[in-house]
């Protein structure tokens, strides 16, 4: 059922508008004013039908803030040169009142009709196993995110992806590259986060042999390896200043040098990067540089947290469903409708990749052909109360079945890997940290995330 949005002052003419809209299947929500539209996310409909004339701002304001969605123009000046002006600024077409009952329905249909055919595509994707699958989603965000994909892969400009943990940013990096004119050459991939420190340098740019302790031999980097392809840095905001030095050489020359080496080489790189922290913020306490940042940011993508792309979580789920179902030879578990509820309602701070895991856990836990809301893990967390909501969860009606002893093995795993690190993270470094957890330095600051402990701040280093 397509949405569309009235924004018109004039109360009578706006009620039968949208009685008409509602006998012929349209959902319709109303506004008087362009601010009353705006706090209705215009972005959020299929269509604005706006009034030209209005108390405040004229109707034609809301073509640039309800993009891309269509906003068709009503006015009571059946005149050429209104008409032509607010096709001008971008109106989809236009309609003189009193209009005609057919002529409106017509002109609806069509702009309705037009607009889902120039929906963007989501984009195939090679997995790096080698199997295919599409991007999921059909929001506004989403459509945004797959047009300016499409639009950025020719043009071989550096891309910087920003959004939260497991929103899918890799997956858009894929993307770029496979529908880039280098998808024949090498995608290289690249966690900044999984690297520790003492050795990010000696991975991205490489090194000859005997320039440290443990050199035995000279070894190609990961930038000089993507040579005539494309570098995907993730979490880019975690790398040190000196690699950062280093990389901005990179973009500015197309040059690198080895570590320990004279020589200078040339490479043709495409460097696509990634973070879920504010890097403009981080210039201002030292932490990356800002002529790195401007380097980066010629062409932005964000992509939206799954709380906010409205029904796509279901679309999602069930794509992610089947695929654990094929993995644990479980074919035919369907979501109960708790279940369907509890996953469109819950916040989902870890994102797509926080969905996938409640999935798995559900086919492995269910019994019988539905997977209901105790399967999916989710009801014991705090957060997984409905948006908008502080009523706590009803008890379980039977507490002696709930898995009491991972959840406390969990709660006290998780107190003791915050009261370690923020004792000891003043004086020992990221890679110290997790050889005393015994974790790798990746997990270690996946942990950071999740439960919220910021890393020490660390003094300015030169990077002359």
């Amino acid at each position: 059922m397509s949405r569309i949005l009235i924004v018109e002052d004039e109360a009578i003419i706006r009620t039968a508008l949208r009685r008409l809209l509602e006998r012929h299947g349209y959902a319709v929500s109303e506004a008087g004013c362009v601010d009353e539209a705006l706090a209705l996310e215009p972005r959020s409909f299929d269509l604005v039908i706006s009034d030209l004339r209005l108390p405040g701002e004229p109707g034609t304001d809301l073509i640039e803030q309800a993009a891309p969605v269509p906003v068709l123009i009503m006015t009571s000046y059946a005149s050429m040169r209104s008409a032509v002006e607010s096709l001008k600024q971008g109106a989809v077409d236009y309609v003189a009142k009193p209009f005609d009952h057919d002529e409106l329905l017509e002109t609806v249909s069509r702009v309705l009709h037009q607009q889902s055919s120039h929906r963007a595509a989501p984009p195939d994707i090679t997995d790096a196993g080698g199997s295919r699958q599409q991007m999921i989603g059909e929001c506004a965000a989403m459509q945004a995110v797959y047009t300016r994909i499409r639009k950025t892969a020719p043009a071989d400009v550096t891309v910087l992806i920003q959004g939260e943990s497991g929103t899918g940013k890799e997956l858009v990096a894929r993307a770029i590259h496979q529908q880039s004119q280098r998808t024949h050459a090498p995608l290289i991939c690249v966690n900044c986060a999984a690297i520790p420190e003492t050795l990010i340098e000696s991975e991205l740019f490489g090194h000859e042999k005997g320039a440290f302790t443990g050199a035995s031999a000279a070894r190609t980097g990961l930038v000089e390896a993507a040579d005539g392809g494309t570098l995907f840095l993730d979490e880019i905001g975690e790398l040190p200043l000196d690699a950062q030095a280093r990389l901005l050489r990179v973009l500015q020359e197309g040059e690198i040098r080895r570590i320990g080496s004279v020589e200078t080489r040339h490479v043709d790189v495409r460097l696509i990067a990634a973070t879920h922290r504010d890097l403009r913020a981080l210039s201002k306490t030292g932490e990356f540089r800002l002529d790195l940042y401007y380097r980066l940011n010629v062409m932005q993508i964000d992509l939206p947290p799954l709380r906010e792309r409205e029904d796509d979580v279901l679309r999602i789920a069930e794509v992610l469903l089947e695929k654990a179902c094929k993995r644990h030879h479980r074919e035919g578990l369907r979501l109960s409708r708790a279940a369907r509820r509890e996953i469109r309602d819950y916040p989902w701070p870890g994102n797509v990749r926080e969905l996938e895991n409640a999935l798995e856990r559900g086919v492995i836990l269910a019994e019988g052909h539905l997977i209901h809301p105790d399967d999916l893990g989710l009801s014991g967390s705090p957060a997984s109360q409905p948006r908008g909501t502080t009523e706590p969860r009803p008890m379980p009606a039977n507490p002696a079945v709930e898995d009491e002893e991972n959840a406390e093995e969990d709660l006290s795993l998780e107190d003791y890997f915050q009261h370690f690190v923020l004792e000891h993270q003043d004086h020992m470094s990221e890679t110290e940290l997790a050889q005393k957890l015994g974790i790798s330095r990746k997990c270690l600051w996946e942990r950071r995330q999740r439960l919220g402990i910021p890393r020490k701040k660390q003094a300015r280093r030169s990077s002359a």
